[in-house]
């Protein structure tokens, strides 16, 4: 059997889980082997329910006071305990941050290969793997010899499409925790504030380290603000403080697809750019003309950032007041 290990959030299965078992009805057809999957803390009707919708056969749950919510460490064990128990002929999860953490745990402890985020695998001897590199700007060919191939399929690899909607079996799972599991445990949620967030804005104004300070982030909030966008930032902003993490554009950041990229005082090295090159059309405000983003970007401005952002908003007003 394929065992696909599903990421759920209160109550739902999140879209990564789906596109995970999407992945894996094709990789278990290629197998010759049944869809299993892996509900960890929770045994949730609907959740199983959901799993089945997108072609699950048996669903185990796995419900224990330590697993009061996600810990990788915690769902890790009992990913590795359920190979060491159920035998799948492999086990798949979904390349989100989660997905990949979880997977590497289980790998950890059972002394095995994990290969992350894959976009196509072709079972055999060895297995043929195509996986993403560099945030998707290359893919990697590969073969895996292991006695249980551990896999996530790329994030988005796949769009989730429901399947047969057949009612699966249901299996309870009994893990073997103890309170040193919960060492990394979710103790509690914020809830952002509704409205636009940075993956999904139509227009992001980012700035780099040219901003010169956590003040100078101000013009930009402004500019975002008139264009009905979010403000995000490189990765030498969050490092110096200025900005928190979830601002951050790039590799190890959001990666967005604005109608526009506003990039001020932003190199563009290659792990930001991985970041924004799904932007329709990007606008770099920079005083080197030979900067990376500049280079890339449909439009440029060469000139200084504190000069040209505050006289965008300026000239947005002027236009609104006059139609006004």
């Amino acid at each position: 059997m394929l065992l696909v290990v599903l990421e759920h959030e209160r109550g739902e299965l999140v879209e990564a889980a789906r596109e995970a078992l999407t992945f894996g009805r094709t990789l278990a057809a290629r197998m010759g082997s049944e869809l299993h999957a892996a509900l960890i803390g929770a045994d949730d009707d609907a959740l199983v329910a959901a799993a089945g919708e997108y072609g699950a056969e048996t669903v185990h749950t796995c419900t224990h006071e330590v697993l009061s919510d996600y810990g990788p460490d915690a769902h890790g064990a009992v990913v590795a305990q359920m190979v060491e128990s159920l035998a799948p002929d492999a086990v798949l999860a979904c390349g989100s941050d989660r997905g990949n953490e979880v997977m590497a745990q289980a790998a950890a402890r059972l002394d095995a290969p994990f290969v992350a985020n894959c976009t196509d695998v072709v079972p055999g001897e060895p297995w043929s793997l195509t996986r993403v590199q560099w945030g998707g700007s290359l893919l990697e060919d590969a073969t895996l010899r292991a006695a249980v191939p551990l896999l996530t399929c790329g994030l988005h690899a796949v769009a989730a499409e429901p399947g047969d909607r057949e009612e699966p079996d249901v299996e309870s799972f009994g893990a073997d925790l103890d309170p040193s599991h919960a060492v990394t445990m979710v103790r509690d949620r914020v809830v952002q504030e509704a409205g636009v967030t940075l993956p999904t804005a139509p227009v992001v104004v980012g700035g780099g380290r040219g901003v010169g300070s956590e003040n100078g982030f101000e013009a930009l909030e402004e500019l975002a603000e008139l264009l009905g966008g979010r403000v995000g930032c490189s990765r030498a902003v969050t490092n110096l403080g200025w900005r928190p993490h979830a601002d951050q554009v790039g590799q190890t950041g959001t990666r967005i697809a604005p109608e526009i990229y506003i990039a001020a005082g932003i190199s563009g090295a290659i792990q930001h750019w991985v970041g924004a090159m799904a932007s329709k059309h990007i606008l770099a405000v920079n005083t080197d003309r030979d900067a990376n983003m500049v280079v890339k970007a449909d439009w440029a401005v060469i000139a200084d950032l504190h000069d040209v952002i505050p006289a965008i908003s300026e000239e947005i007003r002027r236009r609104r007041s006059a139609t006004s």
